[in-house]
């Protein structure tokens, strides 16, 4: 039991995010587009289950954010359904709401279907644009006007 005052060890913040994916190539393709990752020249083995399957990891140059997709060989082929227990979504803060036009931009320049910026005001102010990737796992960029 810990105690009032008594905080657990600091972290660094976030170092990777890791989806099961259907098509590992597609995706990965498809992330280094819309994204602009860049793929690392070496795939992972599980962790635990190393002939079950492998990770590739893309690294985002501009912050070291790495994004591992990962194929399994057991995977049904079932499309990402966030109302099951697991992940919701993922989200990316921006600088700006300008950057968010931007965003919007892009996404329609790379061809992927998006919510356009959508500006909220209730529960508290900010604006975001939705997209999903290929296995239909729903992506936000998101700013907080706070």
């Amino acid at each position: 039991m810990t105690t009032p005052d008594r905080r657990p060890p600091a972290t660094t913040g976030l170092n990777h995010f890791s989806a099961t994916v259907r098509d590992l190539e597609r995706s990965v393709e498809w992330y280094m587009k819309v994204l602009g990752l860049q793929r690392l020249p070496v795939e992972f083995p599980h962790y635990g289950d190393e002939q079950g399957g492998y990770a590739v990891l893309l690294v985002d140059p501009s912050n070291g954010f790495l994004i591992g997709l990962h194929h399994h060989e057991s995977h049904q082929g079932d499309a990402f359904d966030e109302s099951r227990t697991g992940l919701d979504h993922l989200a990316w803060g921006v600088e700006s709401r300008a950057a968010l036009d931007e965003w919007a931009g892009w996404l329609d320049e790379v061809g992927v279907e998006h919510s356009g910026v959508i500006d909220v005001t209730e529960p508290m102010p900010y604006s975001v644009v939705v997209f999903r990737d290929p296995d239909n796992i729903q992506l936000e960029l998101v700013h907080a006007a706070v």
